[in-house]
């Protein structure tokens, strides 16, 4: 098994997680929904961003357009984590976090049973 790039055998964590984030736990991110899709702006990063290699690979994630709970999976990181790194990149309007898609309302039970009747009718 791979052993995270962040992680030495013999010292433990080299950089612990909330390190990432300096130790923040509140963001812009907080309210994304796990299966929401991150998607890149294509705008470019402002002279005061600093964008981590963190960041830089949910960037190259996001090109194809992944779930919150996919870039967490991917970074192996904890959710809480990746929802800061995510509200910094959305406040720099770097990415756009897009709801889940809706679903469509099932249909009525009406409309089954009639369907029903049509097959049973055959």
């Amino acid at each position: 098994m791979k052993k995270p790039e962040w992680l030495d055998e013999d010292a433990g964590p080299v950089v612990r997680p909330f390190a990432l984030i300096r130790g923040r736990t509140r963001s812009s991110g907080d309210n994304f929904d796990l299966i929401a899709v991150v998607v890149p702006t294509g705008a470019s990063a402002p002279p005061e961003a600093i964008i981590g290699p963190e960041q830089h690979r949910i960037l190259e994630l996001a090109e194809e357009g992944v779930t919150v709970a996919e870039v967490a999976s991917e970074l192996d990181l904890p959710l809480g984590v990746v929802r800061v790194l995510l509200g910094d990149l959305k406040d720099h309007g770097l990415i756009e976090v897009r709801p889940p898609a809706q679903v469509s309302p099932l249909p009525s039970e009406r409309i089954l049973k009639e369907v029903i009747h049509g097959l049973r009718a055959l």
